[in-house]
This record gives structure tokens, sequence and C-alpha cells, in this order.
């Protein structure tokens, strides 16, 4: 085989298997889960109760008994409503629950899960399964939770799950915070056009969703944000409307926007206003 032929095929073979390992692995850099063994004794500086909700057998991930762990974080006086709240693809409601009393302050009951593979949640984590999880916990709250006003509020990779449900049930007001428009536009600029020839395994696209969503949307992002660009969550203005805001926070991080007085201050205005 002449050089320029031997230097075709490797780099073609280099090319494959690079997407072929791309595709292989993508699952392990969406979902990035903790777990907490079966025993574990949560602890919040707020009232909560802990519960499991079953998921059907026709629902389950790899043919075993299945059950999402969830948090119910109450609000100290009488509730206005209640949040169910979809965190990112890193940890588990350890990390997470310490976020619900940025919501709980003004008025609202939070109800979070992790979702199946993370923290004390059995399964597999996979996109479809998320969207499963969603639709469970929005159930079991509908027949085991009191409420006039509902709020969805998605984190990061969860602000796709809380899209998507969104789709389902019109809620009183939508909450994406570090949102991007697919997630295929989280990947570093040049190696996107690459991505872009895989299957699509795992799409997670707030884009479309938001193409079905009805209620009022409130949008968070940071201009300093280096795992979710800015450019990516600026992908879903074209799906909002003149009663819905985008609110960009100077030098806002992916994990500190709550740091920020324009986002305690947006939050409070939203929550106060339904």
């Amino acid at each position: 085989m002449r050089r320029p032929a031997r230097i075709f095929f490797f780099s073609l073979l280099f090319v494959l298997l690079s997407l072929f390992t791309a595709y292989m692995l993508q699952d392990l850099f969406i979902f990035q889960p903790t777990k907490l063994d079966p025993d574990y004794q949560f602890a919040f500086d707020q009232p909560f109760e802990e519960h499991f909700i079953p998921v059907p057998s026709a629902q389950q991930s790899n043919g075993k008994e299945e059950r999402i762990n969830t948090l119910w974080f109450k609000s100290k006086g009488p509730s206005k409503g209640l949040i169910l709240y979809f965190h990112g693809n890193r940890g588990n409601m350890t990390r997470w629950g310490t976020y619900a009393q940025d919501l709980t302050i003004h008025g609202y009951d939070v109800l979070m899960i992790d979702y199946r593979g993370y923290g004390k949640s059995s399964g597999r984590p996979t996109e479809a399964g998320l969207y499963v999880d969603a639709e469970l916990v929005l159930g079991w709250a509908q027949s085991k939770i009191q409420y006039t006003k509902l709020i969805i509020y998605g984190r990061s990779l969860g602000s796709a799950v809380a899209s998507m449900l969104a789709t389902k049930i019109q809620p009183d007001l939508l909450i994406l915070e570090t949102p991007f428009d697919e997630i295929l536009s989280v990947i570093w600029d040049p190696l996107q056009p690459l991505a872009r020839l895989l299957p699509a395994r795992n799409v997670f696209s707030n884009k479309d969703h938001l193409a079905n969503v009805h209620c009022r949307k409130l949008i968070f992002h940071g201009t300093a944000d280096r795992i979710v660009p800015l450019n990516s969550a600026l992908g879903l203005k074209p799906f909002l409307g003149p009663l819905d805001e985008f609110i960009i926070i100077p030098e806002g991080g992916h994990r500190n926007l709550r740091t920020f007085p324009e986002y305690q201050l947006k939050l409070a205005e939203a929550l106060d206003a339904i």
C-alpha cells in the first residue's frame, strides 16, 4: 500500500474508531450518578419527607423491581403550591436537596427525585427512563399532595426533563436554569460536526419540547458558564413568548447562579406573581 493510501486508510480507521468509542461511551458522559446505600439517612436544615415511587413493570429498564426515591420539602407556612424539581446530571439528592431552600423560602413545597440509577433510586439511567420518572413523580404528586399551583423547575440536564413534562401538563410556570437547546450543542464546537455523525442515542432537546409548551417560561443562564455555553441556551429564545423571560446573569457560571442577587430577585418576582 502506497504512503498516501496508508495515511487515508489509517485516518479513516481513526475516525471510525473515535465515532464508535464516542457512541459507546456517551451515556458515561451524560449520566454521572452517585449511588447511596439504601439505609442512608438524609439530613437537611428544613423539614422533609422521604418516599419511594414504584416503577411499573412495563416501564422498568432491567426487568427487576425498581423504585424512584423522592424527597418532599415542606414550606414553613401554608403552602402556595408545589414545585417539581429535576436536578442536573451529576451526584444525587444529598447535594441537590440543599437547593430546595431557595424555593421553600418563597412559600412553596418542593418535590425532588433522584432519577433511576441515582442515589437510592434503582435501575439504569436513560433518556427515555428519565422522562418516565418525571411522569411517575407527577402522578404521585397528583395523588398524594394537595396543591393549587404547579411549577416545574429543571436544572441543566434536568431542564430537558422539565420541559418534556411541561408538554404533558399545563403548569403555572416552567423554570429552566442553565439549559441547552439540545444536548449535542454542549459538546466542544470543533467536535460537534463529528458528534452529529453519530446515531442519536440521547437527544434531550429543549427546543423540541418548548415548541409544545404553552405556559409561562423563565430561563436563567450565565455568561461564564463553561459547561453549557450561553450560545446553546440562546437557541431557545425563538420558543419564548411575550410574557416569558430569558435572564442573562453577567459572570454567572454553571453552578453558582443562586449566589447572584439578580437570580434571587427574578426568582422571587416570578414565584410571587403566580
